[in-house]
């Protein structure tokens, strides 16, 4: 029979790797199958700074690389590969590739969300560079300054009310002449007079020499294209959460997202989600390395209960879970 493993934990992003970790020092048989570059979306953002305890100025390529090599000196494996499946019918799971299969025991999907872009040029390169996805994760980054917020859901105005602590000025730029944002929300922002609004227009191109300078807006009603200085740019237009693999094997919510419990158990025995994947209020490192750390001390209790052939040694004999 082939290898198999404890767990198999999809996705190499912050939690995924808090998985891996955990997992690893449990003396669980673990591997990360990633098919991209480890870290997802935080190896993307230039500056870390509200990471609890992260190194003197934190970068996410850095934290992320910090991560991988912990993980790795737990004995957690990695495999460079694209998950296109599971078969979750037999007590022993199986991972479909787009090359062979893994055979596991329990399976952590952990794959995260990604933000959905405007696709207007100069914004993938200038991206952390004054484009942001995430006001919580960068607001402070501007303070005093002049921000650009594109979108008009509650998502949009929300960020745009809370970027009003730190920045002097908040445009938000929506292409219809109305906010699809609750109206409780809507009225928030239209008190606060730090809030400008343009509406009817779209971003045709951020642009900047290594940062963000500006944008040049287009008013769908006159096709009048407006050049607009901004120190930076939030782009709220939607996230799309990465379930493509597992859709079909495990219960989603109407937007897509993994449905699951505090403990990161799905609707399948023996399956976890974590990080920014499943329904959640808080999508940061943070809550994504909290979240993989749960899913695989559960996993763990999982193979215990089912799984009497195996005996895992007592975690806290070995300096226990941190």
């Amino acid at each position: 029979m082939s290898k198999v493993y404890d767990v198999v934990i999809v996705g190499g992003g912050p939690a995924g790797l808090a998985a891996g970790l955990y997992a690893s020092r449990a003396k669980m048989d673990a591997v990360i199958v990633e098919k991209g570059k480890l870290g997802g979306q935080a190896a993307t953002t230039e500056e870390l700074e509200n990471y609890p305890g992260s190194i003197e100025h934190p970068t996410g390529p850095k934290l992320m690389e910090r991560m991988r090599v912990q993980a790795e000196a737990f004995g957690t494996e990695f495999l460079k590969e694209e998950v296109v499946g599971f078969d979750f019918t037999e007590k022993i799971k199986t991972v479909k590739l787009s090359k062979g299969e893994l055979k596991t025991k329990t399976v952590i999907y952990a794959t995260g969300a990604q933000p959905m872009l405007l696709g207007a040029p100069g914004e993938t390169e200038l991206r952390g560079k004054g484009v942001s996805y995430c006001a919580t994760c960068d607001a402070d980054f501007f303070t005093e300054l002049e921000v650009l917020v594109i979108g008009g859901g509650d998502a949009a105005v929300e960020e745009a009310i809370y970027l009003t602590k730190f920045a002097e000025k908040v445009t938000i730029v929506h292409r219809r002449d109305e906010f699809r944002a609750a109206k409780s929300i809507v009225e928030k922002a239209k008190n606060n007079e730090k809030i400008n609004v343009i509406w009817n227009t779209v971003v045709e191109e951020i642009y900047g020499d290594g940062i963000v300078e500006g944008v040049k807006l287009k008013n769908i009603k006159t096709n009048e294209i407006t050049d607009f200085r901004t120190d930076g740019v939030f782009v709220f237009v939607g996230t799309r959460p990465i379930t493509e693999a597992i859709k079909g094997y495990v219960e989603l919510d109407a937007k897509g997202y993994v449905i699951g419990d505090e403990e990161m158990r799905t609707s399948v025995d023996g399956v976890f989600a974590a990080g920014d994947v499943r329904v959640k209020s808080l999508r940061q490192v943070i809550t994504a390395c909290a979240d993989g750390a749960v899913a695989a001390v559960n996993a763990e209790k999982y193979i215990e209960k089912n799984f009497e052939d195996v005996e895992l040694p007592d975690a806290k004999k070995e300096g226990g879970w941190v």
